[in-house]
């Protein structure tokens, strides 16, 4: 009886150690191995809004009509993105990008929100008992958005037999937060047809 659970183990071992390669690839490269949400659709999808949202230039006329308030440049923060597809689809991915292209386009300024805010204001608030009172950040200095992004990511699949097609939809808004006025909306569309 041992020799043949000795002879099970070694079986199940070597089972286990089967060739397996892992290959570096560009991250450009584009991978649909299973035909769902990948890296290429975020970059895609991160590329194609902050390309609608630069060439909108409706930051433009909402800076004239908001007189009032002068700022260098607006204040964006980016809210909930809700994913309402099928899959699980890690919104942070593409919202990063967008954040991040947003900010390096000189045209707009990202103020925190979300578990980053929340996080600065407990740093804030532990620098009021741990850090000389003339080094803490003082409360009540931040910079209120003047526009909050937000959106939804959809799906819709089909399938006959051995052939599936996916359509995926993601749309974002920015709203203004005084007006709660949508200023821009956009809007992208992937579509993919898997066979096997």
């Amino acid at each position: 009886m041992r020799v043949l659970l000795g002879l099970v183990f070694v079986l199940v071992l070597v089972a286990g150690c089967g060739s397996r390669e892992v290959t570096r690839t560009d991250t450009d490269t584009v991978t649909d191995l299973s035909g769902y949400w990948n890296d290429t659709d975020a970059r895609i999808v991160a590329d194609s809004i902050v390309e609608q949202c630069l060439n909108g230039r409706w930051f433009d006329s909402e800076r004239v009509a908001d007189s009032g308030r002068i700022r260098e440049l607006p204040v964006i923060v980016v809210g909930g993105v809700r994913n309402q597809s099928t899959e699980h689809i890690n919104v942070d991915v593409f919202m990063s990008e967008i954040e991040r292209a947003l900010l390096n386009s000189g045209e707009f300024s990202i103020a925190a929100g979300g578990r980053e805010r929340t996080e600065v204001r407990d740093e804030r608030r532990d620098q009021t008992i741990f850090a000389s009172p003339e080094t803490a950040a003082a409360f009540g200095r931040e910079i209120g958005a003047d526009y909050v992004m937000t959106g939804t990511v959809n799906s819709i699949e089909d399938q006959e037999g051995s052939t599936r097609a996916i359509f995926y939809q993601v749309n974002l808004e920015m709203i203004n937060v005084e007006t709660a006025l949508k200023v821009w909306m956009g809007s992208t569309e992937i579509k993919k047809i898997i066979e096997w």
